[in-house]
């Protein structure tokens, strides 16, 4: 946490900084350097506008008087030695919150916001166990399965609370999904300084939207610093995981990539494997007739150089959005074929470098970090959620589901006409036939409908019929010739924990419970199977609202506590109560056929085989963090 400056500061380097800054921000920073509020006038105050800068509209002027405010309060503490002020109270610190957003913040967010904000440098999800806690817990084993970005959290908040855990991952490395995709242009899609952990923030992202290397580099720094891989066993998959009432203990069996077998024992286990780990591949005749090189983007071969080749992509969703325009000036030819096209959000820095100002920012100023972290969060926290929501009273044009909804369609229509101006053909091509939020969007600035636009690029509408030897067919009979073959078709979303079994009480397996409708409760737990607990589970993923890590850090303080209960109560096994699983995935449900991924006649891979949505959190962010907070031992059988 950046709480004072470092060091002397060159006035020099300052002014290239402020050059850079999110002026925002800096009025909240300025407010801990000079404990006045008298800056924060309404003519400093943001006014977020939809495709506006993130400056909020603030006037040239003012933000030019903020800076040299800022200028002389930063140069008073680091040169003149002048100390901070007393912290702003917390009437002012919701003012200030108030401010930053350019709006009233609801009440109901004021608790929550006021725990992400941090201003108190406390780690608030850091376990806080008794010591007698401790000691119940001393012959406690966790089993945790993968160690991407959540079963490295996981860890580091069980080693916190002094439980002993191993961690089971299939890849010789940490990272999970940024260590699987490494395909030309993977990077996440959502702001860097958000897309980490709370407690470990990085004030050296090289980009806003960092790539696949740089995100796997971080989560294997983390992995060092809390000592997190001699509990790993690397290269080492789960083949199934056994529940014994009688021991109270799971017996988790795996295999490693040499063939070898073993197991592990534990008192509870925790998935962390994901939604989106298995590839899927499309249904479709003479798939394996394919002579040429063919593979998932998932798993990339870098081994197929893909200068002067022609190029088949099946697929236009996130990876494919990513990759395409990586390829195309390489190759001889690409051939996308498209079965939907996907929103596109605009998103002008998607690409964009994060200067050394913004960077010497975050790192020197007291409190800029925290600010400009709470800026991003409350603009990905329910931006856009009302307008995915659907108004049954609409009866409007057929790819809206709401007054909103469709003001926003127009605005996107828009942007993506003024990209394919003068191309009737594609613009129709491109432009979704469903409402927002049907689909995952994707981050867009040019670069896509760019890459289509190039002469050695051809879009496909047409559906594709079959695969043969030589290329690919659609159903007008076309035959597509192409030297490599690309599946950017996705993952295997609905089949949880795919393809590992799980068996729980009675000798009930998992997946035969679930019958292709996987439900628990919060996502995490479900009936017959004590302390057994998901990350990432069903419903628990966001498509307009907040950041994944976001979701992992309640899920994994909710896991800890429920284990925290059992340590507490000296009990052997926590099992959520039928009703109250049943209760929660009927609201869910209820909840998703209204938004604007569950209306019927909307297609995704949020929706399982059997039209339900199982991917899906269809409440604000606010809910899921009220229900996570804490664990209520009325909701579980503790035996």
């Amino acid at each position: 946490m950046t709480t004072q400056a470092t060091g002397p500061v060159d006035p020099a380097e300052l002014d290239a900084a402020l050059a850079e800054a999110h002026i925002p921000s800096l009025m909240m920073a300025l407010v801990h350097l000079t404990g006045s509020t008298d800056h924060l006038t309404p003519a400093r105050t943001p006014t977020y506008i939809p495709l506006g800068d993130e400056q909020g509209e603030i006037p040239e002027a003012e933000r030019a008087a903020v800076r040299a405010l800022a200028r002389q309060a930063i140069l008073d503490h680091a040169n003149n030695g002048k100390p901070l002020p007393p912290q702003p109270d917390q009437a002012t610190v919701r003012k200030m919150m108030d401010v930053i957003v350019g709006g009233e913040i609801p009440q109901r967010y004021a608790t929550f916001l006021m725990q992400e904000l941090g201003l108190e440098g406390v780690d608030a999800d850091r376990p806080q166990w008794t010591e007698s806690e401790k000691q119940a817990a001393a012959d406690m084993h966790v089993v945790i399965i993968g160690a991407g970005m959540s079963g490295l959290l996981t860890a580091i908040r069980l080693q916190q609370a002094g439980v002993a855990f191993t961690i089971l991952e299939k890849n010789p490395d940490v990272g999970g999904t940024w260590f699987d995709n490494s395909y030309p242009g993977c990077r996440v899609d959502t702001p860097n300084h958000l897309y980490s952990f709370s407690f470990e923030p990085n004030h050296d992202w090289p980009q806003r939207y960092s790539t696949q290397d740089v995100l796997l580099a971080y989560f294997r720094r983390v992995a060092d610093k809390y000592d997190l891989k001699k509990h790993i066993r690397f290269d080492t998959s789960v083949e199934e995981a056994i529940w014994d009432e009688a021991s109270a203990t799971w017996t988790v069996r795996t295999v490693r990539a040499d063939g070898a077998h073993g197991e592990v024992k534990g008192t509870a286990v925790v998935s962390a494997v994901g939604q989106l780990n298995q590839p899927r591949f499309p249904d479709i005749p003479g798939r394996d007739l394919f002579e040429g090189p063919s593979f998932h983007s998932a798993r990339w071969r870098s081994d197929v150089a893909l200068e002067g080749k022609r190029v088949a992509v099946i697929g236009t969703g996130a990876s494919a959005f990513q990759f395409v325009p990586e390829i195309a000036p390489k190759a001889a030819k690409v051939t996308v074929f498209q079965r939907s096209a996907p929103w596109l959000a605009p998103t002008e820095n998607y690409h964009e470098a994060v200067g050394e100002g913004k960077k010497w920012l975050l790192e020197h100023v007291p409190f800029y970090d925290k600010w400009y972290r709470f800026y991003l969060f409350w603009t990905m926290t329910d931006g856009v959620y009302d307008a995915v929501k659907a108004d049954p009273a609409w009866n409007a044009p057929d790819a809206t589901v709401s007054e909103m909804n469709q003001m926003l369609r127009e605005m996107l229509v828009a942007a993506i006409s003024a990209q394919t101006e003068g191309d009737e053909i594609l613009r129709q091509a491109v432009v979704p036939n469903y409402p927002f939020g049907g689909k995952r969007a994707l981050r867009d600035n040019g670069v896509w409908i760019a890459a289509l636009r190039r002469d050695n690029v051809e879009l496909v509408t047409k559906a594709v019929k079959a695969v043969t030897a030589k290329g690919v067919v659609t159903e007008d009979g076309t035959e597509h010739p192409c030297d490599v073959l690309i599946y950017g078709t996705g993952f295997q979303a609905s089949r949880f924990l795919t393809p590992m079994r799980i068996v729980g009480k009675d000798g009930v397996e998992l997946h035969e419970k679930w019958n292709g409708d996987a439900r628990a409760y919060l996502g995490m737990t479900t009936p017959g199977f004590p302390n057994f607990f998901m990350i990432y589970g069903p419903n628990t993923n966001i498509v307009v609202n907040g950041s994944i890590i976001f979701f992992s850090e309640a899920s994994v303080r909710y896991i800890v506590s429920c284990l925290e209960l059992l340590a507490r109560d000296n009990a052997r096994t926590i099992e959520v109560k039928p009703d109250v699983h049943d209760a929660f995935n009927a609201k869910v449900d209820a909840a998703n056929a209204l938004m604007a991924w569950g209306v019927e006649g909307v297609s995704s891979w949020y929706k399982n085989d059997k039209g339900r949505v199982s991917q899906n959190w269809p409440f604000p962010l606010v809910d899921y963090w009220d229900a996570t907070r804490a664990p209520n031992p009325k909701d579980f059988v503790i035996g």
